[in-house]
Protein backbone atom coordinates (compact mmCIF):
# COMPACT_ATOMS: atom_id res chain seq x y z
CA UNK A 1 0.00 0.00 0.00
CA UNK A 2 2.73 3.04 0.78
CA UNK A 3 4.34 1.42 -2.45
CA UNK A 4 0.99 2.34 -4.59
CA UNK A 5 0.18 5.54 -2.60
CA UNK A 6 4.16 6.98 -3.92
CA UNK A 7 3.39 5.91 -7.03
CA UNK A 8 -0.03 7.81 -6.80
CA UNK A 9 1.89 11.02 -5.96
CA UNK A 10 4.61 10.48 -8.28
CA UNK A 11 2.10 10.32 -11.22
CA UNK A 12 0.22 13.27 -9.91
CA UNK A 13 -2.81 11.48 -9.29
CA UNK A 14 -3.12 12.53 -6.03
CA UNK A 15 -1.43 15.38 -4.04
CA UNK A 16 -0.70 16.80 -0.55
CA UNK A 17 -3.42 14.74 1.74
CA UNK A 18 -5.65 14.17 -0.71
CA UNK A 19 -7.06 10.78 -1.79
CA UNK A 20 -6.93 7.40 -0.17
CA UNK A 21 -6.58 3.68 -1.00
CA UNK A 22 -7.34 0.38 0.73
CA UNK A 23 -6.87 -3.33 0.41
CA UNK A 24 -8.57 -6.60 1.32
CA UNK A 25 -7.30 -8.55 4.24
CA UNK A 26 -8.36 -11.73 6.05
CA UNK A 27 -9.84 -9.45 8.45
CA UNK A 28 -11.74 -7.12 7.07
CA UNK A 29 -9.29 -4.27 4.82
CA UNK A 30 -6.57 -1.82 5.46
CA UNK A 31 -6.83 1.50 4.53
CA UNK A 32 -4.46 4.74 4.34
CA UNK A 33 -4.64 6.99 7.58
CA UNK A 34 -6.43 10.51 7.79
CA UNK A 35 -5.09 13.78 7.04
CA UNK A 36 -1.35 12.00 6.36
CA UNK A 37 0.87 13.57 3.58
CA UNK A 38 2.50 11.15 1.21
CA UNK A 39 5.85 11.39 2.55
CA UNK A 40 4.78 11.56 6.25
CA UNK A 41 3.60 7.67 5.39
CA UNK A 42 5.20 4.63 6.59
CA UNK A 43 3.95 1.21 6.53
CA UNK A 44 3.12 0.97 10.02
CA UNK A 45 0.55 4.07 9.21
CA UNK A 46 -1.93 1.56 7.03
CA UNK A 47 -5.18 1.43 9.23
CA UNK A 48 -6.75 -1.99 9.75
CA UNK A 49 -10.74 -2.00 10.32
CA UNK A 50 -13.13 -4.96 10.12
CA UNK A 51 -16.53 -4.58 7.91
CA UNK A 52 -18.45 -3.25 10.97
CA UNK A 53 -16.42 -0.29 10.74
CA UNK A 54 -14.37 -1.05 13.80
CA UNK A 55 -10.64 -0.04 13.91
CA UNK A 56 -8.55 -3.09 14.56
CA UNK A 57 -5.35 -1.25 14.65
CA UNK A 58 -3.83 1.63 13.89
CA UNK A 59 -5.04 5.40 14.09
CA UNK A 60 -7.17 7.05 12.25
CA UNK A 61 -8.35 6.09 8.88
CA UNK A 62 -9.50 8.15 5.80
CA UNK A 63 -12.65 9.67 6.06
CA UNK A 64 -13.71 7.83 3.17
CA UNK A 65 -13.88 4.70 4.93
CA UNK A 66 -17.11 4.07 4.55
CA UNK A 67 -17.15 4.18 0.38
CA UNK A 68 -13.97 2.05 0.92
CA UNK A 69 -15.55 -0.03 3.19
CA UNK A 70 -19.13 -0.92 1.32
CA UNK A 71 -17.27 -1.43 -2.24
CA UNK A 72 -15.17 -4.18 -0.91
CA UNK A 73 -18.52 -5.35 1.10
CA UNK A 74 -20.29 -5.44 -1.70
CA UNK A 75 -18.21 -6.68 -4.10
CA UNK A 76 -16.32 -9.58 -3.52
CA UNK A 77 -14.11 -9.92 -6.61
CA UNK A 78 -12.53 -6.15 -5.66
CA UNK A 79 -9.69 -6.59 -4.06
CA UNK A 80 -8.31 -2.89 -3.92
CA UNK A 81 -9.87 0.54 -4.31
CA UNK A 82 -8.02 3.65 -5.03
CA UNK A 83 -9.97 7.11 -4.64
CA UNK A 84 -8.11 10.01 -6.56
CA UNK A 85 -8.69 13.78 -6.70
CA UNK A 86 -6.57 13.80 -9.84
CA UNK A 87 -6.71 17.06 -11.89
CA UNK A 88 -8.52 15.46 -15.08
CA UNK A 89 -11.16 13.52 -13.37
CA UNK A 90 -12.00 16.05 -11.04
CA UNK A 91 -12.28 18.66 -13.44
CA UNK A 92 -14.81 16.20 -15.15
CA UNK A 93 -16.88 15.42 -12.24
CA UNK A 94 -17.21 19.08 -11.14
CA UNK A 95 -19.16 19.32 -14.92
CA UNK A 96 -20.87 16.16 -13.54
CA UNK A 97 -20.93 14.10 -16.85
CA UNK A 98 -20.62 10.81 -17.52
CA UNK A 99 -17.57 10.24 -19.64
CA UNK A 100 -19.13 8.50 -22.48
CA UNK A 101 -18.06 6.12 -25.16
CA UNK A 102 -15.71 8.76 -27.18
CA UNK A 103 -12.75 6.12 -27.19
CA UNK A 104 -12.36 2.44 -26.69
CA UNK A 105 -10.51 2.52 -23.78
CA UNK A 106 -13.42 3.80 -22.09
CA UNK A 107 -14.55 0.00 -21.81
CA UNK A 108 -11.91 -0.94 -18.78
CA UNK A 109 -14.10 0.44 -16.63
CA UNK A 110 -16.43 -2.56 -17.28
CA UNK A 111 -18.92 -0.75 -19.60
CA UNK A 112 -19.51 1.50 -22.45
CA UNK A 113 -19.54 4.50 -20.24
CA UNK A 114 -18.26 5.72 -17.10
CA UNK A 115 -21.02 7.31 -14.41
CA UNK A 116 -20.46 10.40 -12.42
CA UNK A 117 -22.05 9.51 -9.23
CA UNK A 118 -24.50 12.17 -8.05
CA UNK A 119 -22.66 15.11 -5.67
CA UNK A 120 -22.76 13.71 -1.57
CA UNK A 121 -20.86 15.29 1.41
CA UNK A 122 -17.40 13.44 1.73
CA UNK A 123 -16.88 11.18 4.32
CA UNK A 124 -20.73 10.41 4.69
CA UNK A 125 -22.23 7.38 4.40
CA UNK A 126 -24.43 8.96 1.70
CA UNK A 127 -21.19 9.06 -0.63
CA UNK A 128 -20.93 5.80 -0.38
CA UNK A 129 -24.28 4.86 -1.37
CA UNK A 130 -24.10 7.36 -4.24
CA UNK A 131 -20.72 5.90 -5.33
CA UNK A 132 -21.93 2.09 -5.26
CA UNK A 133 -24.60 3.06 -7.57
CA UNK A 134 -22.54 4.82 -10.39
CA UNK A 135 -20.30 1.69 -10.00
CA UNK A 136 -22.72 -1.30 -10.21
CA UNK A 137 -21.29 -2.98 -13.18
CA UNK A 138 -18.43 -1.26 -13.07
CA UNK A 139 -14.45 -0.95 -11.97
CA UNK A 140 -14.44 2.56 -12.32
CA UNK A 141 -16.84 6.10 -11.48
CA UNK A 142 -16.48 9.67 -11.29
CA UNK A 143 -17.97 11.48 -7.43
CA UNK A 144 -19.50 15.02 -8.89
CA UNK A 145 -17.46 17.79 -7.81
CA UNK A 146 -15.23 15.43 -5.78
CA UNK A 147 -12.77 13.11 -8.08
CA UNK A 148 -12.51 9.44 -8.99
CA UNK A 149 -12.58 5.80 -7.60
CA UNK A 150 -11.39 2.96 -8.98
CA UNK A 151 -11.59 -0.97 -8.47
CA UNK A 152 -9.01 -3.92 -9.51
CA UNK A 153 -8.72 -7.17 -8.22
CA UNK A 154 -5.67 -5.90 -6.31
CA UNK A 155 -3.55 -2.79 -6.19
CA UNK A 156 -1.46 -2.40 -8.83
CA UNK A 157 -4.39 -3.38 -11.31
CA UNK A 158 -6.55 -0.12 -9.19
CA UNK A 159 -4.11 1.65 -10.37
CA UNK A 160 -4.08 1.14 -14.01
CA UNK A 161 -7.33 1.75 -14.26
CA UNK A 162 -6.68 5.02 -12.17
CA UNK A 163 -3.96 6.34 -14.84
CA UNK A 164 -6.34 5.23 -17.67
CA UNK A 165 -9.45 6.92 -16.35
CA UNK A 166 -7.52 9.85 -15.76
CA UNK A 167 -5.74 9.91 -19.29
CA UNK A 168 -9.64 9.16 -20.57
CA UNK A 169 -10.91 12.51 -18.85
CA UNK A 170 -8.14 14.57 -20.53
CA UNK A 171 -8.60 13.41 -23.93
CA UNK A 172 -12.37 13.89 -23.59
CA UNK A 173 -11.72 17.18 -22.29
CA UNK A 174 -9.57 17.96 -24.80
CA UNK A 175 -11.56 16.17 -27.69
CA UNK A 176 -14.60 19.00 -26.39
CA UNK A 177 -12.33 22.24 -26.91
CA UNK A 178 -11.99 20.94 -30.70
CA UNK A 179 -15.95 20.20 -30.97
CA UNK A 180 -18.41 17.35 -30.06
CA UNK A 181 -16.55 13.85 -30.17
CA UNK A 182 -17.87 11.34 -32.27
CA UNK A 183 -19.13 8.49 -29.78
CA UNK A 184 -19.33 4.28 -30.61
CA UNK A 185 -22.08 2.52 -30.38
CA UNK A 186 -23.24 -0.17 -28.17
CA UNK A 187 -22.35 -2.96 -30.70
CA UNK A 188 -19.12 -1.43 -30.99
CA UNK A 189 -18.28 -1.52 -27.29
CA UNK A 190 -19.65 -4.94 -26.61
CA UNK A 191 -16.80 -5.91 -29.63
CA UNK A 192 -13.80 -4.05 -27.61
CA UNK A 193 -15.14 -5.56 -23.99
CA UNK A 194 -15.20 -9.47 -25.69
CA UNK A 195 -11.56 -8.75 -27.36
CA UNK A 196 -10.52 -7.15 -23.58
CA UNK A 197 -11.35 -10.88 -22.35
CA UNK A 198 -8.10 -12.26 -23.58
CA UNK A 199 -6.43 -9.05 -23.73
CA UNK A 200 -3.53 -8.44 -21.12
CA UNK A 201 -3.77 -6.71 -18.11
CA UNK A 202 -7.73 -5.92 -18.66
CA UNK A 203 -7.96 -10.00 -19.28
CA UNK A 204 -7.02 -10.58 -15.27
CA UNK A 205 -9.41 -8.22 -13.69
Amino acid sequence: MLHITKRLGDLGLNRGTSGNCSVRNASGFLITPSGMTIDEMSSESMVSMDFSGSIIGGGAPSSEWFFHRDILQHRPEVGAVIHTHSVFATTLSCLRKDLPPFHYMVSVAGGANIRCARYALFGTQALSDVALKALDGRRACLLANHGMIVLGRDLDVALAVAVEVETLCEQYLRALQAGEPYLLTDDEMSEVMERFKGYGLWAKY
